[in-house]
């Protein structure tokens, strides 16, 4: 079945968006949905254990996210870095657009100027930076790059991180692990839920909007991955796969083989999942509340199905779940 960008459409309340996480981060609330018996429970994330079944495995995503939004002016000015090219060549979305143009120098501040080399379709500038990134000068203006829809906090900077963050690299965080505490992973771990770790760069592929009408139209940017041998080897151990988030299952689906078992690789993927697709390398899924049209939310009704997730997003919406980043969880049995 065909589907268009209309299909993926929801109303949500402004209120329901979440400007600040749970505090501790484990006490979010968590919609359990059971695919085989289409029942919905309600629960707090800390109690997590109760539900993932005995023989799993977590496979989370480590990637750090990196302050690559640069601010300006009040904020009135903005270099956000999609991509490092060399120490002072940069790809990035820009604000305002009309004062980058193409051999323009740019001034955002006394003592650092930035030239537009280039400006490819989707209005992604390469500029060239007087200064390289990791200058000194540059530290004051650096923020993290948390979606337009949370305020810009940085006192919040660490809460954006989850807390198996390691590889730095990511321009938002892979949010489905933000509800993970040291002491619930070692809860977890105790009755024999074991952790894997794989990376993905969340970038562009995960957040850009889509705007063609059919979906299948719609061209997904790459984001860089990596699965290890070692990581490769373990996974290949796990009689049960839950993926915590849907950057992890991207990494997952690019790396299995026909088979249902894993090879290290590494690069670029472009994976695009929606609905009809076939998962080969995972049972259950952890996500958070995803944004309409989205191509998260389409990654979501392909593993449950269109009308099972609407029933599950309703659910959520009538009974005062928090959605987006700092949002609730959802657990996909």
């Amino acid at each position: 079945m065909s589907y268009t960008l209309n299909d993926f459409d929801y109303n949500l309340p402004d209120n329901r968006i979440a400007q600040q996480p749970a505090t501790p981060r484990d006490h979010s609330k968590l919609l359990v949905y059971n695919r085989e018996t289409g029942t919905i429970a309600d629960d707090y994330f800390y109690n997590i254990g109760r539900y993932l079944p005995a023989d799993t495995s977590l496979v989370v995503n480590n990637s750090k996210v990196e302050k690559c939004r640069l601010l300006f002016e009040d904020g009135s000015k903005e270099i956000f870095v999609t991509r490092i090219v060399d120490p002072t060549t940069v790809e990035a979305m820009v604000r305002p657009g009309k004062k980058f143009k193409v051999g323009k120098r740019v001034e955002p501040v006394d003592g650092f100027s930035v030239e537009t080399v280039a400006i490819a379709d989707d209005g992604i500038r390469t500029l060239k930076l007087s200064h390289p990134l990791d200058h000194p000068k540059l530290k004051p203006y650096k923020k993290t790059p948390f979606p337009p829809y949370i305020e810009q906090d940085e006192t919040l900077a660490e809460r954006y991180q989850t807390v198996y963050a390691k590889d730095l690299g990511s321009k938002a965080a892979p949010t489905a692990g933000l509800h993970f505490t040291p002491d619930l992973l070692k809860k977890l771990e105790n009755i024999g839920i074991q952790k894997h770790e794989v990376t993905l760069h969340v970038g562009l592929g995960t957040f850009a909007p889509v705007k063609t009408e059919k979906i299948e139209d719609h061209q997904m940017h790459s984001e860089w991955y990596r699965l290890t041998d070692a990581q490769a080897a373990g996974l290949n151990k796990c009689k049960n796969i839950t993926a915590v988030g849907t950057t992890s299952v991207r990494v997952l689906e690019s790396a299995v083989r026909g088979d249902g078992s894993f090879e290290a690789s590494s690069g670029e993927t472009d994976i695009f999942i929606t609905p009809g697709y076939r998962f080969t390398s995972i049972d259950h899924l952890i996500t958070n509340f995803h944004l309409p049209k989205s191509t998260l939310l389409m990654l979501v009704a392909a593993f449950m199905g269109m009308d099972e997730m609407w029933n599950v997003y309703n659910h959520a919406i009538e009974n005062e779940y928090r959605f987006y980043s700092f949002g609730d969880a959802m657990l996909i049995l």
